[in-house]
């Protein structure tokens, strides 16, 4: 396992600018208001020859009655926990804050390694103010700029400095990359939390509590999952806030991120026109997609409910008619066991290749039953089909006029295919090629 570094501090030093500034990319939201981040927060990250994962945490605000203080606390206590080492993030402007001791004390007894660090400095030639925080008793303070990225190389040498011997770097598996998606207070941040069997995301009855796209790395029975839970994506014309259009922003890149799709639908609500939108994105781009339908323990049922919810599905998200569906309560762990296993069959899915005989011979057999459509005389001609790719399953057939394939035909073509080879949860990409080489995507 890579060393965990965690970022920790009171709110608005400047976490998440140190975070994104080790990190090497935007990845968490920015914004002045203090309290922005409260979830954790992972990256990889490198310095030097060693590799490392830095976590970014929300702000400690002790005494502050605020619904989401002690939410934040629990997060950062359990990013302490999990850290190798612990980046204790101050600010220069403000100086050696009450706060702030209280901070030193709690890391104190944590008995992990603290690099301390004094962001905000602008003046590198005069530093005696940074010398007032060597009364946190954490040893020599490291000033920093995490907005200019000034001295953050004396930082990282500090912090790997703390690390163990690099062992043996073992040749990393393949993982399944899913993002778990839906409207605000579907109970994503509770779903994942169910399948982790832990604490990992902030869960709250206040719609929106989820912000940033939250990354977690788990094995299970020998298999690798990267689990990005993302904020509820309203419609634009609801989301008001600059931060809550980063993390709408920040949601379709988990998307664009992922291999499969966990699009989690309220059970009492049952489709709306926002679930719609954003199943029809993971759609669009070609992301394997499982409905799981959460709070599944409040509806009323008898032996039918269950089907009729299917069917219900079905029809509101006819363009997604392959997605697979799961009835679940995070609430009390209904069916959660059996996400990952559904999962893990879309991604084999998602990943199957077929080989160019049996293409073209469940083709022709498609053709012999439903001959293929002609237009003002001329007859649509399929001449061969064979597979280019996956995630998901690209499959190019060559035509003597691709403008003489009408969408009823490209449907019929991919059902065929799916009867014949499966693909179950997964999009297919089916590509319309004339001879010469021009080219018609469906």
């Amino acid at each position: 396992m890579k060393p965990i570094v965690a970022i920790v501090g009171r709110a608005n030093v400047g976490k998440s600018t140190l975070f994104n500034r080790l990190a090497g990319e935007r990845a968490a939201i920015v914004q002045d208001t203090p309290g922005v981040t409260r979830d954790r927060l992972y990256r990889d990250a490198s310095w030097l020859d060693r590799d490392f994962t830095v976590i970014d945490t929300g702000g400690i605000e002790f005494g502050k009655q605020e619904a989401f203080s002690a939410l934040v606390k629990r997060q950062v206590d359990l990013a302490v926990e999990e850290a190798d080492v612990i980046i204790f993030l101050t600010d220069l402007r403000s100086g050696p804050t009450a706060d702030d001791l209280e901070i030193a004390g709690m890391l104190q007894k944590c008995r992990k390694p603290v690099v301390l660090a004094v962001n905000k400095v602008d003046n590198f030639t005069n530093l005696a103010p940074v010398y007032d925080f060597y009364g946190l008793g954490l040893g020599e303070p490291i000033p920093v700029s995490s907005l200019h990225g000034m001295n953050t190389g004396d930082l990282l040498d500090a912090v790997i400095a703390h690390f163990p011997p690099k062992a043996e770097e073992e040749a990393a598996g393949d993982r399944v990359m899913l993002a778990v998606i839906g409207r605000p207070n579907v109970g994503k941040s509770s779903l994942v939390n169910a399948i982790l069997g832990t604490e990992r995301v902030i869960v709250s009855e206040i719609p929106g509590t989820t912000r940033d796209a939250i990354d977690t790395s788990i094995t299970r029975d020998g298999h690798e999952y990267l689990i990005i839970d993302t904020a509820g994506m309203r419609r634009k014309g609801k989301v008001y806030e600059p931060t809550e259009r980063y993390s709408v922003d920040r949601g379709l890149k988990a998307i664009d991120r992922s291999d499969v799709a966990i699009l989690v639908i309220d059970a009492l609500d049952r489709v709306t026109e926002q679930d719609k939108k954003i199943a029809g994105y993971a759609h669009e781009a070609g992301k394997g997609l499982l409905i799981v339908v959460n709070k599944w323990d409040l509806p009323e049922k008898d032996h039918r409910t269950m089907q009729e919810f299917d069917r219900h599905i079905k029809e509101e998200l006819s363009f997604a008619s392959y997605a697979l569906t799961l009835f679940v309560s995070a609430k009390t762990g209904q069916r959660v066991d059996k996400i990952l296993p559904l999962v893990d069959f879309i991604s084999e899915q998602q990943t199957r290749r077929v080989s160019t005989p049996l293409l073209n011979e469940v083709m022709r057999e498609a053709a012999a039953v439903n001959p293929p459509p002609s237009h003002k005389g001329k007859r649509l001609k399929l001449l061969y089909a064979t597979q280019v790719g996956v995630k998901p399953p690209k499959i190019v057939v060559f035509l003597n006029d691709p403008e003489l394939m009408h969408f009823s035909y490209a449907r019929y073509l991919e059902n065929k295919f799916r009867e014949s080879f499966g693909f179950a949860g997964s999009p297919i990409s089916l590509i319309w090629r004339k001879r010469e080489g021009a080219e018609k995507d469906k």
